[in-house]
């Protein structure tokens, strides 16, 4: 697991798969790096972690779709915004983030059953029983659906919390300017009405 070594700052980093599913359940948005004809690419997506892997869906034209499928290399990352770190010092401003790196080939979901079980999960995940509250993808729809399932078996998670770190210089903290952490909350705000 040489990609997933912690290098720096490895105090904050795990392997912990409990760790890493926590993460992963609370995040809505992934972003998918793969390698296309072109070079590199990185496409952010909505996703779900089903036991120990994490499944994306998407046309069956997409690109990043085709180069998973074909057992392209993909890293997958996800970020959570806990906080804004503002110091005293402007080197020492940061941010509180608890954030997943996954690596691997992923396998593309072909049974009718288990692609339907995993865009529901997907629906599920943005809205807690929306799965129930609309029509399922029909024949045709899912025909032209692919979804891919990359496992987490290669997988870190890094995680930064607390104000800021203390300032080298023993003066800085007499300096006048505040320190101290911005909370960042993402809400569900009221329904809109199409």
């Amino acid at each position: 697991m040489d990609r997933t070594q912690l290098r720096r700052k490895p105090a904050r980093g795990s392997h912990d798969r409990d760790v890493i599913a926590r993460i992963c359940d609370e995040a809505l948005i992934c972003h998918v790096g793969f390698v296309a004809p072109h070079g590199p690419v990185v496409i952010p997506t909505t996703f779900v972690r089903i036991g120990s892997e994490l499944h994306i869906h998407g046309s069956v034209g997409s690109a990043m779709l085709n180069a998973l499928a074909e057992g392209g290399h993909a890293c997958v990352t996800i970020t959570l915004l806990d906080a804004l770190v503002l110091a005293k010092t402007a080197l020492h401003h940061s941010a509180n983030y608890r954030s997943v790196v996954a690596f691997g080939r992923a396998r593309v979901v072909e049974h009718r059953d288990d692609k339907l079980a995993s865009l529901a999960a997907l629906l599920d995940k943005v809205e807690p029983g929306r799965s129930r509250a609309c029509r399922l993808p029909n024949d045709k729809e899912l025909k032209a659906t692919r979804v891919v399932a990359l496992p987490l078996t290669e997988a870190s998670a890094k995680i930064r919390s607390g104000g800021p770190l203390p300032d080298d210089n023993a003066d800085d903290a007499a300096l006048p300017y505040w320190a101290g952490l911005i909370p960042l909350i993402t809400n569900r705000g009221e329904r809109i009405p199409a």
